[in-house]
């Protein structure tokens, strides 16, 4: 049974319902308790086959919609949030509406507006009201999930406040639309990014539960690539990982690749080995080891330029350009590393 079903068919047993007043799904959302927490568990199974290393933000995340709270996902880029999210919703049979936080998300693009050329014609009326995403989301029962939420203006995070706080708001000429048990808001946001953003007031904070995401260990992300990218060469898709990951550790990188980055990496590393007639080098060890092929390395490094000279965010202090970081990093990792590395 889906959330949706579960919510719609008030499925939700009595005997856990001790006080009917703080249950009232208006104002809370439904929750899946009961006998249906096995349809939360057949979920969490099934949308844990979408995802590597993710176990517990999936339960985090699913247990905050299925109490029937709204959720702040908190991380930087390519850290699986709105895989999460879409891999949820597909699995339970729930409606996902997405939108973009920017300074063009007004309160009418998010709530909708009536048809000008209707209008002309028969005044403003409910049937020629075109409903925006929040409205779609309500009615359906769906999930509102808002990209980059610390950038949409504050006049529409208060708009999402009434409908997050009340589970309805007023629409003119329309009326009162009352959301559905499952509807929820889900957004996210870059906590490193704050040029064009907006800071979250306490009234947002104490609306909305938070989760922190950050980016997954080094294992998780070779198997990231290792599916995304469809590559069999363990040793490029190590390396591509530890260039990548090695971007998050520099003191001069405000900010540095996610996991996309090492896709990429790896995706154009072996298309350059195909067009350049390279052998990929089959030591499957992690760390790479002295004797890797003068050709190999140089066409990884092509590949890493391109890949993530645009990813990297620098310090303000320092006066190096993404090139010549990434190629530090380069010769850390291929010349640096094995030439420390114990004998034998």
């Amino acid at each position: 049974m889906t959330l949706h079903e579960s919510a719609i068919n008030g499925s939700v047993p009595d005997s856990t319902i001790a006080d009917a007043s703080i249950t009232d799904t208006a104002i809370t959302g439904s929750r899946v308790t009961g006998a249906d927490g096995g349809s939360v568990r057949g979920v969490r199974a099934k949308v844990a086959r979408h995802l590597v290393g993710r176990e517990r933000e999936l339960d985090l995340l699913l247990a905050a919609v299925a109490a029937g709270r709204d959720v702040l996902l908190e991380g930087p880029p390519g850290t699986s949030k709105s895989t999460l999210l879409r891999a949820i919703t597909l699995e339970w049979g729930i409606p996902l509406l997405f939108v973009e936080g920017n300074a063009d998300l007004t309160p009418t693009r998010l709530v909708g507006h009536h048809n000008p050329a209707r209008v002309l014609r028969e005044a403003y009326t409910a049937d020629n009201f075109v409903p925006g995403p929040l409205v779609e989301a309500m009615r359906s029962g769906g999930f509102l999930y808002v990209e980059e939420f610390n950038r949409a203006p504050e006049d529409t995070l208060n708009t999402l406040l009434t409908a997050m706080a009340e589970r309805r708001i007023a629409v003119p000429r329309v009326g009162t639309v009352e959301a559905a048990p499952t509807f929820r808001v889900v957004a996210s946001m870059n906590p490193y990014d704050t040029i064009g953003t907006t800071r979250l007031s306490t009234s947002v904070h104490d609306r909305i539960c938070r989760m922190a995401i950050d980016y997954q260990d080094a294992e998780a992300e070779r198997g990231i690539v290792t599916r995304r990218a469809a590559i069999s060469s363990a040793r490029l898709v190590a390396d591509a990982v530890a260039l990548t990951r090695a971007t998050r550790e520099r003191d001069d990188v405000r900010q540095g690749s996610s996991v996309r980055g090492a896709i990429d990496v790896a995706l154009i590393a072996a298309q350059l080995a195909a067009m350049r007639d390279v052998a990929l080098p089959e030591q499957p060890s992690v760390a790479p080891p002295r004797d890797l092929p003068p050709d190999y390395t140089a066409l990884v490094k092509d590949a890493m330029l391109l890949a993530l000279s645009g990813r990297i965010q620098l310090d303000e202090t320092t006066d190096a350009t993404p090139e010549q970081v990434l190629h530090e990093i380069w010769e850390d990792h291929f010349l640096l590393l094995p030439a420390a590395a114990e004998p034998g």
